[in-house]
């Protein structure tokens, strides 16, 4: 078997809907306010997807914008992974959908669904792809339409969701460069703390489960958050130690965008300056599986990412599932215009 190769992302791309929704609006709609939000969530605003769009319209903007980024057609695909939770339909997969769209003719296509842990599963999986050989070039999308499967009548969820989508071209890089490390977990007793009960074979759909509101998420705040600041910092960790690097060694933690206090406790137990914790939950609130390439994506349309630097990207969700990626930023943007 030959030698392992680095991988690690060469293109990325991002799509948000138009409309924003603020909490001046929510104000509006349910008992709560602007105040209330901010200061339990650390959400202003977000963005919600307009009639008629679906979670496959938002991943193949991203998609196209990713691809472009990376210098790849289309045609030169060999898998798309879309992470979501919330496809557009249970089969076809989004992914077939999106293949189709983008005329991926020889890529393989599938959906992975591990809650708002989804896109770094899936990052996962196409680094495999890529260090072994098998593939060239793996398209990963994490989009979603949360606003879909959201009771807008109950204060503490609709609060907290938005729609979006980030995508990334996953491919060779140089040796030392890209993932270093990653961690995927799971709990499985841990999964009635964040659901969507309905819609499938425990509970067909039905006049019941409609009125009872059980195709919408239902979630046990509390708990989650304990549990998300527990796993923040100890993924963080053991992937930053499984690369054979130190706290001191990070330049940037890009941690899953679920609820501002949840991501400065696990900043807090980790000792990392505001500075080196990218948030941005306040425009976009919890878009599940989108929030880390959205948070990746403009942090470095900010300049605050350089070729070298040491990211971590770590998240939690509904399974419970959690995970990490520790990679070492390759600018994939220095090979433009050298062939």
């Amino acid at each position: 078997m030959s030698a392992l190769q680095q991988a690690g992302i060469r293109g990325i791309g991002v799509y948000v809907p138009e409309r924003i929704l603020t909490n001046r609006d929510l104000e509006k709609m349910v008992d709560t306010s602007d105040e209330w939000i901010v200061n339990r969530t650390g959400i202003r605003e977000r963005r919600i997807v307009s009639e008629g769009m679906a979670t496959s319209d938002l991943a193949c903007l991203a998609a196209e914008r990713a691809l472009a980024d990376a210098g790849v057609g289309s045609e030169e695909l060999d898998l798309i992974i879309v992470a979501t939770n919330t496809p557009d339909m249970l089969f076809p997969a989004t992914a077939c959908l999106v293949q189709d769209r983008l005329k991926a003719r020889r890529a393989g296509a599938f959906d992975l669904q591990a809650g708002c842990t989804s896109f770094l599963y899936a990052l996962t999986v196409a680094n495999n792809f890529i260090a072994t050989g098998a593939y060239k070039y793996v398209l990963v999308i994490g989009a979603e339409c949360m606003s879909r499967i959201i009771n807008w009548r109950d204060r503490n969820t609709c609060v907290l969701f938005g729609d979006g989508a980030g995508a990334v071209v996953v491919g060779k890089v140089p040796g030392g460069c890209g993932i270093l490390s990653y961690l995927l977990r799971s709990e499985g007793s841990g999964g009635p703390l964040i659901t969507m009960p309905a819609g499938m074979s425990r509970l067909p759909a039905s006049h019941e489960t409609v009125e009872k509101g059980l195709h919408y998420v239902h979630m046990n705040g509390r708990e989650v958050f304990k549990f998300a600041v527990k796993v923040l910092e100890e993924s963080c960790l053991t992937v930053l130690a499984e690369a054979g690097l130190t706290l001191n060694d990070l330049d940037l933690l890009i941690p899953h965008q679920a609820n501002a206090r949840i991501i400065e406790a696990a900043a807090k137990r980790l000792n990392l300056p505001p500075e080196k914790v990218v948030m941005n939950i306040d425009r976009y609130g919890n878009t599940s599986a989108a929030t880390i390439p959205l948070a990746l994506f403009e942090t470095l349309a900010e300049g605050k990412i350089r070729d070298g630097d040491n990211l971590v990207m770590s998240g939690f969700g509904a399974g419970l599932t959690w995970g990490a990626v520790a990679m070492r930023w390759y600018d994939y943007s220095q090979e433009k215009g050298v062939e």
